[in-house]
């Protein structure tokens, strides 16, 4: 249990830090503020800063953010009639705003806070020293940093440098990067199992194991012996006889093989059993694998294993238009349950996992739901089409919206996830 918990932290971890990084180059190469680039979720364990991001480590080792310059209440650390202290510089210009009340500024100068503009004008206002006579305001610099009551250090989000002031074409990558990284770590990921395990695995139509007792054993195959054809029709691979023996039910097959240069011709019956729900034909035999170790070869397969997976995905996506059911989806309880198995079978396994996964994460991510990233897109989408954004009113609500159903859809998930792998 520990080594499948800690893997699960590790996979995921992966997963999210891939994701939210690629929004994090992407808005940096734009010029928007990255405020904040959260690793785990919850309270702050440690946190530094460099370049304008606050870079911080939080008590939940599941999950992360990345916070930009106006996507969200720039201000929100900031409450009429909250007192703070502001430090300033030798012309009196505020460099740090304090709200905790966890950190004091020794030099800081006490003020309640009265009104604020840290957007446009860039100033704070507010009574001095407890002196209520008069509201007195202070200037802002571009680069201040405001104190959250964690204790983060975060610089505040004039207008030029939030994700609006960019151009159209850089908020779309923006928005789309978190997903183009979680592809490229599926590529990577399956380059790795190609060297992990000695090369990129080739079956042919030469069989390495016979079964015992098995149809195939009885009818006298045996190893080494290459199938060339089913029923009259030529196999070139391994695919090619999977295929007719699968489909071919309790019906008596001619195999033609080649044995020490030889063709024969035998017949076999094939053994119906059901797998997974539906109903196929074996005999018994397991392919040869033949292993490319070229670097060429392993690059391949990184790019050809990660569009199969998505050509995948995609169909079952479009079958789910067809009949939709929660067994077709998986929520955390799912992936734990996958991890668990791939850890009990090695560092391969676990690779593999992590690289189906990390297509799933940029697909989902990529479907036009408001909240996600594909929602985003979609917007953006709009915009270009309308030559102006919508109003940010109703693209707040329409996030909201998107939210509360993803919210109410990982509940169910959830839920029928936990009847499935722990009831049944």
């Amino acid at each position: 249990m520990i080594t499948t918990i800690i893997t699960f932290i590790i996979v995921f971890g992966i997963l999210v830090f891939v994701h939210e990084f690629g929004h994090y180059y992407f808005a940096k190469k734009s010029g928007i503020l990255v405020r904040e680039f959260a690793i785990g979720m919850g309270p702050k364990v440690f946190s530094y800063r460099k370049n304008g991001t606050a870079y911080t480590w939080r008590i939940l080792p599941i999950g992360g953010y990345v916070s930009m310059a106006g996507l969200e209440d720039d201000t929100e650390e900031l409450k009429k009639g909250m007192p703070v202290s502001l430090i300033t510089d030798e012309q009196g210009i505020v460099k740090k705003i304090n709200t905790s009340q966890k950190i004091t500024l020794v030099e800081g100068i006490p003020v309640e806070v009265t009104d604020w503009d840290l957007v446009d004008e860039l100033w704070i206002e507010g009574y001095e020293n407890g002196d209520e006579e008069q509201i007195k305001r202070f200037k802002v610099d571009h680069d201040a940093l405001i104190i959250g009551q964690d204790g983060v250090e975060l610089q505040i989000a004039p207008r030029d440098v939030r994700f609006q002031a960019a151009s159209l074409p850089k908020r779309m990558m923006t928005n789309f990067a978190g997903a183009l990284n979680n592809f490229l770590l599926a590529i990577v990921a399956f380059m790795l199992v190609a060297f992990l395990q000695g090369g990129v695995p080739n079956t042919t139509n030469t069989i390495a194991q016979v079964q015992t007792n098995s149809a195939a054993q009885k009818a006298g195959i045996k190893a080494g012996d290459k199938i060339v054809a089913v029923d009259g029709e030529k196999t070139s691979d391994w695919t090619a006889v999977t295929e007719k023996i699968s489909t071919a039910g309790n019906k008596k097959l001619t195999l033609t093989i080649e044995r020490h240069g030889k063709e024969q011709k035998i017949t076999v019956t094939p053994v119906q059993k059901t797998v997974n729900g539906q109903k196929v034909s074996q005999i018994g035999i397991m392919a040869k694998v033949n292993y490319d170790s070229s670097v060429s070869g392993i690059i391949t397969y990184g790019f050809t294993q990660t569009w199969s997976v998505v050509k995948q995905i995609g169909q079952a996506l479009v079958s789910m238009l067809h009949g939709f059911s929660l067994n077709d989806l998986g929520g955390p309880v799912a992936m734990f349950s996958f991890t668990s198995q791939a850890a009990k079978n090695g560092l391969v396994s676990v690779v593999t996992l992590t690289a189906l996964l990390s297509v799933n994460l940029g697909i989902i991510n990529l479907l036009p739901i408001p909240a996600l990233d594909g929602g985003k897109l979609l917007l953006n989408v709009i915009e270009a089409i309308r030559r102006k954004p919508l109003d940010p009113e109703k693209e707040v609500i329409i996030t909201m919206i998107g939210f509360a159903f993803l919210m109410i859809l990982m509940v169910l998930v959830t839920w029928n996830d936990i009847q499935r792998y722990f009831f049944h």
